[in-house]
């Protein structure tokens, strides 16, 4: 049975309200236009010309609000989806969830664990779902990379590399760990992906190389352990001029029966099966993850992106960071009963307080 509701009248595209328009926001817009499933019906931010000019330059025929409870009442979505940046999605989520209207929201799911943790009670309050769209899950090459894992037999050894010196500017320049908070995510989500298991503790270390143009540390290591015994080695640095990896990073796994690899792109190679390069699919990345999004609301089938299921992805984040900054292994789950103490000292609704009075992380 389904945790959450399902959106009636699945022959209609789901009506959906988008609360952000800054550049990740047209991104998003231009998704939802393009989509045959969906109908942007509205878009708020508190810069509302910005809204407006982005609503016209996709061509949609939305409304335009400073608040998203206007929006609310004025369109009657069936979804919202949430490219607010990552402070204001809490804020944003437990509105449109306790309004009875589901959320696709972009990772990460907030700044911090305990926040985070709030947002997934109200999700069970309401009985409504959040799916944070972790969207680089949805590439096809990561699908058979992830079907050749499989064939490798028990597995022991998961390792990323990831190496690129982009130049943002702003607020990644000034992060205290631009890239285990920034970045990092998407390699930890995708290494729960590849093997299907929980990470148990973290040892981290990190650092800012001498020739860094970052204040906080753009370089890390990060040794993982995870339930079914294998190791997780992530290394990387945002200011790695020359050969860069891809996006994606590099992979490799080692397992009983031979080793597997992705470069982080189209190619994908085992040692058991040979090599192919993989064709990209219809949807990968933000289309995707709208795609997993609406067949759930018309399916009721739990989502990867859940955020009872991904809330594990950022816990990685966290633990990744405090070790490097205590120099000792963190333990998960002492961390989760931290987090939910955390979310216990918040003001919140009591709905979601009852939930946080008996909340436990959910594995896998």
């Amino acid at each position: 049975m389904s945790a959450f509701a399902r959106v009636a009248d699945p022959a209609r595209p789901l009506r959906v309200v988008q609360v952000g328009a800054g550049a990740m926001g047209l991104a998003w817009m231009r998704t939802l236009t393009a989509s045959d499933d969906v109908e942007l019906v509205g878009v708020a931010d508190l810069d509302v010309d910005r809204a407006q000019a982005a609503v016209r330059a996709v061509g949609a025929d939305a409304k335009v609000d400073v608040s998203l409870g206007g929006l609310l009442a004025a369109t009657e979505p069936d979804a919202v989806v949430n490219v607010t940046v990552p402070a204001a999605h809490g804020e944003v989520n437990v509105e449109a969830l306790f309004a009875g209207v589901p959320v696709l929201c972009e990772k990460p799911a907030a700044p911090t664990l305990a926040e985070a943790v709030v947002q997934v009670a109200a999700a069970e309050a309401t009985g409504r779902l959040l799916m944070i769209s972790q969207s680089r899950r949805y590439y096809a090459a990561l699908a058979e990379y992830r079907r050749r894992f499989a064939e490798l037999g028990t597995p022991g050894l998961l390792t990323t590399d990831f190496f690129r010196g982009p130049r943002f500017g702003g607020f990644r320049d000034e992060m205290e760990q631009p890239l285990l908070v920034d970045m990092a995510i998407h390699a930890f989500d995708a290494a729960r992906y590849l093997l299907d298991a929980e990470p148990v503790s973290v040892s981290c270390e990190s650092w800012n190389p001498a020739w860094s143009w970052y204040r906080g540390d753009a370089a890390a290591t990060a040794t993982f352990l995870f339930d079914d015994g294998t190791r997780y080695v992530y290394t990387g640095a945002w200011c790695a001029d020359g050969l860069e990896t891809s996006w994606n990073g590099q992979w490799r796994a080692a397992g009983s029966g031979g080793a597997a690899t992705w470069d982080g792109e189209d190619r994908v190679t085992s040692s058991v099966s040979g090599a192919a390069d993989v064709p990209r699919g219809a949807n990968e990345q933000i289309g995707g993850a709208l795609e997993e999004f609406v067949g759930a609301l018309r399916t009721g089938v739990e989502p990867s992106g859940a955020i009872a299921r991904n809330i594990m992805s950022l816990a990685m984040v966290e633990a990744a960071v405090r070790s490097a900054e205590s120099g000792a292994r963190v333990h998960l789950d002492a961390l989760m009963d931290q987090a939910r103490h955390d979310a216990l000292s918040r003001t919140v609704r009591e709905e979601i307080r009852a939930r946080l009075e008996s909340w436990e992380p959910r594995r896998r």
